[in-house]
């Protein structure tokens, strides 16, 4: 019976084991899926090489990270492809203001003032869109610093959340016997009381009269 109970625990095991490795493969086919998107996107693939290597770097460490690190290591490998697509994106755009730059001034050159206006115009919306680019990825940035933060700053609080608790339950123990004790000097205290009151409530007893021992008096007769 043991060694039938102890074999399909066995079985369990060994079913749930591929499932949980294939929900980890999944997590990094997706993100080396989307990281080689990137790279043979015959534009975006050329820039922000040093980025999308930390992004090979983050899925990497994923790949080997423990059961209690993987949602940390997953969190991260997620936003550094994020950040890998942003600086690329924003290199391209950079590229094409520069492009534009020069495409200007050969406008304003050769062109008429409604001409040359108009390409300003182009300009300034194609500033914009850098401009959103780049604050786009440095609010990436930010929150991959502000999630490292985060889960420092979640391990010291659950530190000292434990060391608050054990000071807690240390003093509900300490105030639990001070009660104990309070009550029962009070116990002690009303007991000692009643006892005081009921001697003095005793009342007294007379003292006993002397039987007439004399001969009766005329009255009697």
């Amino acid at each position: 019976m043991k060694r039938l109970a102890t074999t399909a625990l066995i079985g369990l095991l060994a079913l749930a084991g591929p499932a949980l490795a294939r929900q980890d493969d999944m997590d990094v086919n997706r993100l080396n899926s989307s990281l080689n998107q990137l790279a043979s996107d015959p534009v975006l693939g050329t820039y922000a090489q040093a980025e999308q290597a930390l992004a090979h770097a983050a899925i990497a460490r994923l790949e080997q990270a423990g059961r209690s690190e993987r949602p940390h290591a997953l969190y991260l490998a997620e936003r550094r492809v994020d950040l890998a697509k942003a600086a690329a994106q924003l290199q391209d755009a950079q590229g094409k203001l520069a492009q534009l730059d020069r495409e200007h001034d050969q406008i304003l050159l050769e062109a008429s003032r409604r001409e040359a206006e108009a390409a300003r115009m182009e300009l300034e919306r194609q500033r914009m869109q850098y401009q959103m680019a780049q604050e786009e990825a440095a609010r990436l940035q930010q929150q991959g610093m502000e999630a490292s933060q985060a889960a420092e700053q979640a391990r010291a609080e659950a530190e000292h959340a434990k060391k608050l608790a054990a000071a807690q339950s240390r003093v509900a123990r300490a105030a639990r016997k001070e009660a104990e004790l309070a009550a029962q000097a009070a116990r002690a205290m009303r007991s000692q009381m009643q006892g005081d009151q009921s001697n003095s409530s005793e009342p007294e007893r007379p003292a006993p009269t002397k039987k007439n021992s004399g001969k009766k008096t005329s009255k009697d007769h």
